[in-house]
């Protein structure tokens, strides 16, 4: 009975392990961190979903700003270069010292190059010779795509560009939650991340803030 019993809590114990990693979600100025610049970042611990980061800043001196991008996040061009936010290498520093406080630290969010690029550039712009992140990550796309196919569902694919069309509204949708709010915010979209990783992964809802959208596959 006591082998037993081991045995319940290791497995417990594993399955809270592989529940650990850092979701992200950052809001740019544009689309290439070497010429543009992040305007606020949205974190949480997956593992510990109440720890939670959220930060502004304005662009860095020299950054461009595409309106484009500014229509996503909702920013205008006076919130982004206001003098009075922080830079963003303080809001990188806050983010690298939240981030030391979560025990599995592998980044995860919907085209999660995207976030990790840009967080690193910053590091580097701000003096961080030490960029602690692995190369590796978990992509919302991929575990959504992977699970539609072993549901035998056909992702969707832009019939032009002839490549997966499956954006992160779609994979909201597909988990039962309804799309972002626009503009979109950093952290509504780490939360939304979270909660898609839980039910694609786990099969189990996450957050209270979306405990009322049920999972259409359970």
């Amino acid at each position: 009975m006591w082998e037993n019993d081991q045995t319940c809590i290791l497995l417990i114990a594993t399955l809270l392990t592989l529940n650990a990693m850092l979701v992200v979600d950052v809001e740019a100025s544009g689309t290439e961190p070497q010429k543009y610049s992040i305007v606020s970042v949205g974190a949480l611990d997956l593992s510990n979903p109440q720890k939670r980061f959220y930060e502004e800043c304005r662009v860095w001196d020299g950054a461009h700003i595409m309106d484009e991008a500014l229509a996503v996040n909702g920013f205008t061009r006076e919130q982004v270069t206001d003098a009075k936010k922080q830079s963003e290498a303080d809001l990188v520093h806050a983010f690298l010292q939240f981030a030391e406080q979560v025990k599995e630290r592998t980044l995860a969010a919907q085209n999660v190059s995207f976030d990790r690029d840009f967080l690193k550039a910053a590091a580097e712009r701000a003096g961080h010779t030490n960029w602690s992140f692995s190369y590796r990550t978990i992509d919302i796309h991929s575990l959504a795509y992977m699970h539609m196919i072993t549901r035998g569902l056909q992702p969707p694919i832009d019939p032009l560009k002839r490549h997966s069309a499956l954006d992160l509204d779609q994979v909201l949708v597909y988990c039962g939650i309804p799309s972002e709010p626009t503009p979109h915010n950093a952290l509504t979209g780490a939360l939304s991340h979270a909660e898609v990783i839980s039910r694609l992964l786990y099969g189990r809802k996450l957050l209270p803030e979306f405990t009322q959208f049920d999972i259409p596959w359970k």
